[in-house]
């Protein structure tokens, strides 16, 4: 983290940074070395991107099955008139029963 600098040379910190900075505060209070810090920022880091992606592919899970209702729906629609009620049907037995 290198620190942005005014025209005087005085440091200047974004939000982030300052954010960064009470998180190391916080784990070193916890009795983490930087080591562990440093590990532990890494990895709520890879958490992050891993929750981006999986909220990615639950949208588009999402739209999938959408499309796939709608197919179906079409599907459905298509055949609607070719389905006969089962009242109107009888059933024949052909050949013998058997024992």
């Amino acid at each position: 983290m290198q620190p942005q600098r005014s025209a005087k040379n005085t440091r200047l910190y974004s939000l982030a940074d300052v954010d960064r900075l009470q998180r190391i505060q916080e784990l070193t209070e916890l009795g983490l070395n930087l080591a562990g810090v440093e590990r532990v920022l890494a990895l709520e880091s890879q958490m992050a991107l891993m929750r981006a992606q999986m909220d990615l592919l639950e949208a588009e899970l999402a739209r999938a099955a959408d499309d796939l209702r709608d197919r179906v729906r079409q599907v459905e629609r298509s055949l609607r008139h070719d389905l006969v009620p089962a009242s109107h049907m009888a059933v024949v037995r052909i050949g013998k029963r058997r024992r």
